[in-house]
């Protein structure tokens, strides 16, 4: 089964921060939904543009999507 990273990205000299902050809250989620998914963190692009992201089974896809509004996604590729 393909593999979809959900992506939010962030923004200004603060980005890092905060990728790493929204990280802490998509493992919270993991953990309350009692979700069977291990992937997830946080990539600095540049010192304006840094991500937080989780990878789901594209079947898990939609009802997560719709709860947590990633702001785009991707094909996963380990």
């Amino acid at each position: 089964m393909r593999k979809l990273k959900l992506i939010w990205d962030f923004h200004g000299p603060d980005a890092n921060k905060i990728a790493q902050h929204h990280e802490k809250h998509l493992k919270e989620y993991i953990l309350i939904e009692k979700l069977n998914i291990s992937i997830t963190g946080v990539e600095f692009l540049n010192e304006i543009h840094s991500i937080a992201f989780l990878v789901v089974d594209e079947a898990q896809m939609k009802p997560i999507r719709d709860a947590l509004k990633p702001h785009r996604g991707q094909v996963y590729i380990d």
